[in-house]
């Protein structure tokens, strides 16, 4: 496969904006009392080309993570020969399933026992096992994605039972408008309460561009970070 090459320039600036995410997760670190080693950064690539992907590849990213199957599956296809891990972080419908199991390592968006179904059919029919997070609703408004906090249990329990899949843990969005530690408090005492009942389930993918400092301090485990990486999105054009 021919790979078209990036625009001049593009690496100097990928790699200065991984440089400036860095120093700002070190500096939370820091901050925080926490090692640098406990954070996983993933690249939200989402609008941006396969290009780009393959230079964050060239500078050790391994984590990239897409919320909409159409475009997320024809990257990875297109990245099949680098060493990425992928993250599925948004709404996964019960319909895209198949397509979804096919390339995420790791589902961040399992809010809903069908969903748990639909996944494990796939993921025992393709012979993988995929990671998931429950995405919890910190705003209590599970119509904008996410189970209720009162609901995890009963959904953890379906995910740790479900062939081919692996419960792995939470995720949350910061809701408009909240403090973001305050939010991120919630989703870490939710968090505890799940790893005591599953104790491989350590995972909290929390904070973003704006604040990831707020996660961090609240024991996030993984960031999402797009933008303030790769810089201001343009419309991915296939």
């Amino acid at each position: 496969m021919i790979h078209p090459e990036p625009p001049a320039g593009r690496l100097a600036e990928i790699a200065a904006g991984l440089a400036g995410v860095e120093r700002r997760i070190e500096e939370a670190c820091r901050s925080a009392g926490r090692s640098r080693d406990e954070l996983t950064l993933i690249a939200v690539t989402k609008t941006y080309p396969a290009a780009d992907l393959r230079l964050l590849a060239s500078l050790g990213v391994r984590d990239v993570g897409e919320n909409r199957d159409q475009e997320a599956a024809a990257k990875a296809a297109e990245c099949e020969d680098l060493p990425l891990t992928w993250h599925f972080i948004g709404q996964v419908q019960t319909n895209k399933a198949r397509s979804v199991v096919a390339y995420a390592d790791l589902i961040h968006g399992v809010d809903r026992e069908r969903l748990v179904a639909a996944l494990s059919r796939e993921a025992v029919r393709q012979g993988r096992e995929v990671g998931c997070l429950i995405q919890v609703a910190l705003d209590d408004r599970p119509e904008r994605g996410g189970a209720r906090p009162a609901d995890v249990p009963v959904l953890a329990a379906a995910l740790a039972g479900a062939p081919g899949l692996r419960l792995r843990g939470v995720m949350a969005v910061a809701p408009l408008g909240a403090d973001p530690g305050e939010a991120f408090g919630r989703l870490f005492d939710v968090a505890q309460a799940v790893q005591k009942e599953h104790p491989g389930a350590d995972v909290i993918s929390a904070g973003m561009s704006g604040d990831l400092a707020q996660a961090i301090a609240k024991g996030a485990t993984h960031l999402r970070v797009g933008t303030a990486l790769l810089g201001r999105r343009t419309p991915f054009v296939r």
